[in-house]
């Protein structure tokens, strides 16, 4: 890790990384298999959680607690810890093994950050998004057309507009929307809204 721990990925625990060496990992993990119709760095997953996040919690007419908002923000952090973010197609290839893997680094981050477990309703929401997200990158971000995103990729969802960070983050740095970040920044937004969600 940037940080010196060690990670091993056979028989993680949840101290073998620091917040930062997570942020940095997420921000340098791209999607779409690091395609982007962007000049500069592709899309991070860093910057997709931080979507997500800020979708859900727009979708959430109660809101989030403080647990479901961590929860929503790192459904993705094994990725981080591997520093592959595996494209859908790929996924039946790779077999049990890498499900294992990744499910072994799934509980070591759900202890570490105190993750409630995911009930089917919330699972069902958080997938919403996710979705959601995955449709309006296609398009915004990796260059498919609306029409690819529903026959060749198989997304139902609509295909947003609107930016979910735009309203945090739109006036800063002068970045249009569906722009992907820099890994800095990315990594550095990451680490402030963690921080938010973990009290310190």
């Amino acid at each position: 890790m940037p940080s010196g721990r060690r990670l091993d990925l056979l028989a993680p625990t949840p101290f073998d990384w620091t917040d930062e060496d997570l942020a940095i990992g997420l921000a340098r993990t791209f999607r779409w298999g690091g395609h982007s119709i962007w000049p500069g760095a592709p899309l991070s997953v860093a910057q997709h959680s931080l979507a997500v996040l800020a979708l859900r919690r727009s979708r959430e007419r109660g809101g989030l607690t403080q647990a479901e908002a961590r929860r929503e923000l790192l459904h993705d952090a094994e990725e981080g810890l591997l520093g592959f973010d595996c494209i859908s197609p790929l996924k039946p290839f790779l077999g049990a093994g890498f499900a294992a893997l990744q499910a072994r680094l799934g509980t070591a981050v759900a202890l570490r950050y105190a993750l409630p477990a995911w009930t089917p309703e919330a699972k069902r929401r958080h997938k919403s998004c996710d979705i959601a997200l995955a449709a309006a990158e296609a398009v915004h971000v990796a260059g498919w057309t609306r029409a690819e995103v529903r026959g060749t990729l198989g997304i139902r969802a609509a295909v947003m507009e609107a930016d979910p960070l735009q309203a945090a983050y739109g006036g800063e740095a002068g970045f249009a929307p569906w722009r992907p970040w820099p890994p800095e920044l990315a990594a550095a937004r990451f680490l402030a809204a963690l921080a938010t969600l973990t009290g310190l």
